[in-house]
């Protein structure tokens, strides 16, 4: 007996009566088998029969506790199957022994065609399965020749981590701005974290879920987007993506912010602030209130392109957004508040100024709004000079955006109490205590 539950079995029965089995003795061989079949240590034995004239070979053996009997018309194929029958109950693989002879053919050509790859036969048989579903009524091969197509010379398996790690480390290497660094790490650090697979395995509805998680502002979703357009961007060039087809985050939309409700300062809060505003804090706050600078832009600047003499403030291509050259033109008010001013090095020493910045306005009981210094510029500059190319040409933006979202918000007679704000007296003598641990700011009592 196997342990597998197939034994092999003569064509006695102890539990027939001794005059049947003497019957099937005479009808038989006399128990002598015409052949044994040996694989391994098991063996089984071919019997010759007679029936009606008629010579058949027979096998037989037991399964689950069930005897079983197999009839052939010639030898050959008899020996053949009890040689199937001896090997599986040698590998104790009783349950094939139920395979009809073609299913048993089939299944010996699979697993030879499988034996150069290392697959076994199941494993080879669930993966095409899923295919087949993924892929419906498509061909599998076309679909692996197409996949073949698509990624030749790409490197595959590259994680999203690596590649963001590599980015930052080339952007590091050109020499990139800390502000914008530091903005890279950040993005990247949390994409990273919860895109731990391939790069290529990335797809747009995962990136816009992300995207939309932790009801993000639209400007902070559109800044992550835009950053991820660059990690991908650079996936392609470093052969991790595939050059020919659109990335992942290139077929999403940004989102589109509402600017029906452009916030400024009235002229009497902007005094207000610059008016308590230390040395140290009004080049920020002038020069982003009266020549609309941006602060990515500010934070680039430095004080040799701020010609009191010429009367202009130079933005050259590689410190503009737009990377191209702006003039912005210096008002009277602007020179009043930057004259006093030591002019060397950088405008704005450190980018942490912008948070001492804020915390003043909050230290005055005012809102931030976003961008509320650059858009309170443009929205009094257009009722000054009454044309929106002008005011595009020197805030670094189209006209179209100028005459929609700027035009009428404020009148002509408060573009002029806003470019006349001038320094108090005592304005240099101006201080005030900064925690950068609550970033918060102190105002000096009375």
């Amino acid at each position: 007996m196997n342990p597998s539950g197939d034994k092999m079995a003569t064509t006695q029965n102890p539990a027939l009566p001794s005059a049947q089995n003497a019957r099937r003795r005479k009808a038989g061989s006399r128990g002598k088998p015409a052949a044994v079949v040996r694989f391994g240590s098991a063996s089984m034995p071919v019997y010759r029969c007679e029936s009606a004239g008629r010579v058949r070979f027979a096998i037989s053996y037991h399964r689950d506790g069930r005897r079983m009997r197999q009839y052939f018309g010639d030898l050959a194929a008899a020996k053949k199957e009890a040689q199937l029958v001896a090997q599986r109950i040698q590998s104790g693989m009783q349950q094939l022994t139920d395979l009809k002879p073609h299913d048993r053919e089939n299944y010996l050509a699979a697993r030879a065609r499988l034996g150069e790859t290392g697959v076994p036969l199941v494993v080879a048989a669930e993966d095409y399965a899923q295919c087949r579903k993924l892929l419906g009524n498509t061909p599998l091969r076309v679909a692996v020749e197409d996949f073949l197509r698509r990624t030749n010379g790409v490197k595959l398996g590259v994680k999203a981590s690596q590649v963001a790690s590599e980015l930052i480390g080339s952007k590091e290497q050109d020499g990139m701005s800390a502000r914008y660094l530091s903005q890279l790490r950040s993005i990247l650090g949390l994409f990273s974290r919860d895109f731990g697979g391939p790069i290529m395995d990335v797809t747009p509805e995962e990136i816009d879920g992300w995207l939309r998680s932790g009801n993000l502002a639209p400007v902070t979703r559109n800044n992550r987007l835009t950053i991820l357009l660059v990690l991908f961007g650079f996936a392609k060039q470093r052969n991790y993506l595939p050059a020919s087809e659109p990335t992942a985050p290139e077929r999403l939309s940004k989102v589109k912010a509402r600017n029906d409700n452009v916030a400024v300062f009235t002229p009497a809060e902007m005094a207000k602030l610059l008016h308590a505003a230390p040395p140290h804090l009004v080049p920020i706050l002038a020069i982003g209130a009266f020549a609309g600078i941006r602060m990515a832009e500010l934070n680039r600047l430095d004080w040799s392109a701020v010609g009191l003499e010429r009367g202009h403030i130079e933005l050259r291509a590689g410190q503009a957004k737009t990377a191209s050259r702006r003039i912005i033109p210096i008002s009277e008010n602007l020179r009043a508040w930057l004259e006093p001013l030591p002019r060397k090095g950088k405008v704005v020493r450190t980018a942490m100024l912008h948070r001492e910045v804020t915390g003043l306005a909050r230290a005055l009981k005012m809102d931030w709004p976003p961008n509320v210094l650059r858009h309170s510029f443009i929205s009094y500059r257009v009722a000054k000079v009454k044309s929106a190319d002008q005011v595009a040409l020197e805030a670094g933006n189209s006209p179209a955006i100028i005459f929609k979202h700027y035009r009428e918000l404020a009148t002509e007679g408060q573009a002029d109490q806003w470019f006349g704000i001038l320094p108090k007296e005592g304005q240099r003598e101006n201080r005030i205590t900064y925690d950068r641990q609550t970033r918060t700011v102190t105002l000096p009592k009375g």
